[in-house]
């Protein structure tokens, strides 16, 4: 089922948000300044791609370093929410309601929830399998 998913979810728009999150990767790469967050956003398009049947958690809950708590993390994550988690946090928020909205749109709308939660503050964060 978790492959059925997948693959509606990436014909059905999947494959843009991916795509653009590794545009944006790539650009922030090139930037220098932006490489800490490049990591991140190669990190959400990959999860953009296929989020069914994995999750988003605090590298600390699986035994990482846990980055996201530290000074550093929290500032990395204070300048990714400020030049840009909010308002992608917004669009994932208003798509995952919207689909919500509808029966069918369910699963696929708590997928854009998900997207939400990574996209606010996404170091220290890793998306694993459940």
């Amino acid at each position: 089922m978790r492959l059925i998913m997948n693959i509606l979810w990436f014909i059905l728009g999947g494959w843009i948000s991916g795509s653009l999150w590794i545009i944006a990767g790539i650009i922030l790469a090139i930037t220098i300044i932006g490489l800490p967050w490049a990591n991140a956003a190669f990190r959400i398009a990959d999860f953009s791609y296929r989020p069914f049947g994995r999750q988003v958690v605090s590298r600390s809950e699986f035994g990482g370093a846990d980055l996201g708590t530290g000074g550093v993390g929290l500032g990395l994550n204070l300048i990714w929410f400020i030049f840009g988690g909010w308002y992608l946090a917004i669009n994932h928020i208003i798509l995952g309601v919207g689909l919500c909205v509808t029966v069918v749109g369910i699963p696929f709308g708590l997928q854009h929830l998900k997207l939400a939660v990574i996209s606010l503050a996404p170091i220290g964060k890793s998306v694993v399998e459940i």
